[in-house]
């Protein structure tokens, strides 16, 4: 084990001698617990933002078009044709 020295408000203090006495832990293993759990949290979505996400993909989703696939690959060839002659022409000049 390392000793470490943090600087803790009061109100933090008095939460963690709290849980540690309601479980009955030492408060150095409920810090260490509770940064492995923070720990394993990061990078996750919060249930907040999960459903925001959710919303946004509701929204979105009915509007794709529904196209046939041979449409979408007709379109695709188009634009790859354009770019290859140098893009689209306007007005008898180069865009």
């Amino acid at each position: 084990m390392v000793k470490v020295t943090f600087t803790l408000d009061e109100e933090t203090v008095a939460t963690l001698r709290r849980s540690a006495g309601r479980v009955g832990k030492p408060q150095s293993q409920v810090v260490r617990e509770a940064v492995r759990d923070y720990a394993e949290r990061i990078g996750r979505l919060s249930d907040e933002e999960r459903l925001h996400l959710l919303r946004v993909f509701d929204e979105v989703v009915p509007r794709i078009p529904s196209r046939p696939a041979r449409a979408v690959d007709e379109e695709i060839a188009a634009v790859r044709r354009a770019r290859r002659e140098g893009g689209r022409r306007r007005h008898g000049r180069r865009a």
